[in-house]
């Protein structure tokens, strides 16, 4: 076997994890290394980014370590989810953010336990939309990020507040009927989105 990369592992695991993180003690258990080695290639790989020509760095938030985007890029990260293409959000995303919107605060394991599904993807896209944000932290092992939706998620389905939402029904189980309801509003916004660029 030939050299391993330390940096290059670490750096995968940090990708996968993306907003959930990880934490010393699991990059640790991954790497079958102890604690202290584990804290050594962790800040290897953080001074690596430290460079003027990286575009992102890590930050450890509530004793877990995430890959971030650098701050002085964000006016091109907005450029980026205004334009057109990135406009449409998927029905993957849409069934997600209409179960955050009523459970919220809600963590990634109860919505894939409502979806079924990982949602791993869509709520990067949500959070890099500025539609979700992380709102706490569960009260549980792990202590799992918990979601909610934002000012900019009212904004863009011209809502005054949650309380305008339909209300769920009384089995207070999201249904077809609720996700329906979040597709219609999302279809007339994005028309009205699509609208504007073309004048």
């Amino acid at each position: 076997m030939g050299i391993i990369e330390w940096n290059s592992i670490v750096e995968a695991l940090l990708f996968a994890a993306g907003d959930e993180g990880i934490s010393l003690d699991q990059i640790a258990i991954v790497l079958e290394v102890d604690k202290t080695e584990a804290a050594d290639i962790l800040d290897e790989l953080k001074n690596s980014y430290q460079i003027d020509s990286r575009g992102i760095h890590i930050v450890e938030i509530a004793g877990v370590f995430q890959l971030v985007t650098k701050k002085i890029h964000a006016p091109y990260l907005q450029k980026l989810v205004e334009t057109p293409s990135m406009s449409a959000l998927s029905q993957a995303a849409l069934e997600t953010l209409a179960i955050i919107a009523y459970k919220q605060p809600i963590s990634r394991i109860e919505i894939e336990e409502v979806r079924g599904v990982k949602v791993d993807s869509p709520l990067h896209k949500l959070t890099t939309r500025a539609l979700i944000k992380e709102v706490g932290r569960a009260e549980t092992v792990g202590r799992a990020i918990l979601y909610g939706t934002t000012k900019e998620f009212l904004d863009y389905f011209g809502l005054n507040s949650l309380e305008e939402l339909p209300p769920l029904p009384s089995s207070n189980e999201l249904d077809e009927e609720e996700t329906d309801l979040f597709n219609l509003k999302y279809q007339e916004r994005l028309g009205e989105l699509n609208g504007d660029h073309q004048d």
